[in-house]
């Protein structure tokens, strides 16, 4: 155990965060999402929610002050019309952490950056368009 660590934080996320550098991307990804197709490096969380799993990444975890720090992926054409209450959470939780609003990426291209990333966090969240990508800044 150790002192100041979120318990959500498993041992193998905790590694993993560390072991990133400025620029590189991490995903949390919902429970729909691709990850073992996409990921390099793929770590599970089932237990929690993106939500509970952002905010705690957050504390540890420091943004890209220099460029864009927090990706979402879009709504296709087909769910315009549809409501994303979770995008609002994670506004409200990574406003703590930087002013920069979050980009929204197609679908594909959310992928495909996912692909690049360090690696991919499957939650067991249930929320649709629930997929959030994080850029690592440098420790102040």
């Amino acid at each position: 155990m150790l002192k100041g660590i979120p318990k959500i934080i498993t041992p193998d996320l905790l590694k993993v965060l560390c072991e990133m550098g400025h620029g590189d991307e991490i995903v949390i990804s919902d429970g729909n999402f691709p990850g073992n197709s996409i990921g390099k490096t793929v770590l599970r969380s089932d237990a929690c929610g993106v939500p509970e799993l952002l905010e705690a990444v957050l504390e540890l975890f420091p943004l890209d002050a220099y460029d864009n720090n927090v990706y979402l992926m879009d709504k296709t054409e087909s769910d315009r019309d549809l409501d994303i209450p979770i995008w609002n959470e994670y506004r409200r939780i990574v406003a703590k952490h930087t002013d920069k609003e979050p980009v929204f990426l197609e679908r594909f291209e959310f992928y495909e950056r996912a692909r690049r990333s360090y690696a991919v966090v499957v939650t067991g969240e249930g929320a649709i368009y629930a997929n959030i990508i994080l850029k690592k800044g440098v420790v102040k």
